[in-house]
């Protein structure tokens, strides 16, 4: 029998039950449940990026593996002095195994870019939002990754979005009758929702009606994806009820009935000690 298995099944039931608790109101099974999640994701998109992206990425480029018996230039001995420095620092003086920073630089570059000397600055900057005197030179990093996300996410959605949508929009004629039909539908939802926004002129007469169709073209166009996003998160729903039925079998000592009453036994005791604010005394 694999206990620790067992053990994951529980706690996989337990969080589930205490994020469905909610539907009953905020307690301290949601409370928990919610911290830990957003615990356990921030740390694990933390460590994923730095193993992935800044310490390949970054620190590879600017200290890139040598040869141990080759021979280093007084520039390029010191460059490395400030490696084996950071390396110092990580390992806490030597008492820490040095796999940030290993031995000789790091493999997957072969020369070493002084470009990125600018984004090890600006990622200093950010860690500097924590000392409150410093803080400031955080929005210097921050102005940079807003605009560049800016820049490249305009030229993405004028490729992707605006492009695309023009290039469906039109119509071709030498086809069947239902394409040009689907065609002529896109043609007037994409022109009367354009004209919907379209606020230099008043909202009446022939631009009044055609943004009107331009707003029942932007319902249907909201209702769907509403429509859609429930359908993914029922999926969901689904699965963990299914998860939750097979949790219950004999295999698992029935972790859903038991966390249930255990869990329902807890709230009735919260609910009975906690204290009524004043909006339920006045209420």
């Amino acid at each position: 029998m694999d206990y620790m298995e067992i053990f994951g099944v529980w706690l996989s039931v337990f969080l589930t039950l205490s994020i469905f608790s909610y539907l009953y109101k905020d307690n301290p099974f949601y409370k928990a449940a919610e911290h830990l999640y957003i615990g356990v994701s921030a740390g694990y998109v933390a460590v994923i990026s730095f193993w992935q992206q800044i310490q390949p990425n970054l620190f590879g480029r600017l200290w890139p593996r040598i040869d141990g018996n080759a021979e280093m230039g007084i520039l390029k001995s010191i460059w490395y002095s400030i490696y084996e420095f950071l390396n110092w620092l990580s390992t806490l003086g030597g008492w820490l195994d040095r796999s940030i920073f290993p031995e000789n630089g790091i493999k997957g570059f072969d020369q070493i870019s002084f470009i990125y000397i600018i984004p090890f600055i600006l990622g200093i900057f950010m860690l500097l939002r924590l000392v409150p005197k410093l803080g400031w030179l955080a929005r210097w990093a921050i102005a940079y990754i807003v605009g560049m996300a800016a820049g490249l996410r305009f030229y993405g959605f004028l490729n992707s979005d605006i492009l695309m949508q023009v290039k469906a929009a039109t119509v071709d004629f030498s086809g069947d009758w239902w394409s040009i039909f689907n065609g002529l539908i896109l043609l007037v939802g994409t022109l009367s929702g354009l004209v919907y926004f379209f606020f230099s002129k008043e909202q009446s007469g022939i631009v009044g009606k055609v943004s009107k169709i331009g707003i029942y073209f932007l319902m249907i166009k909201f209702g769907a994806s509403f429509g859609f996003a429930v359908m993914g998160r029922i999926s969901l729903l689904i699965g963990r009820f299914d998860d939750l039925i097979i949790s219950n079998s004999a295999e698992n000592f029935h972790a859903t009935m038991w966390i249930t009453c255990i869990m329902i036994l807890l709230l009735a005791i919260w609910a009975f000690l906690e204290k009524p604010n004043n909006g339920d005394a006045v209420s």
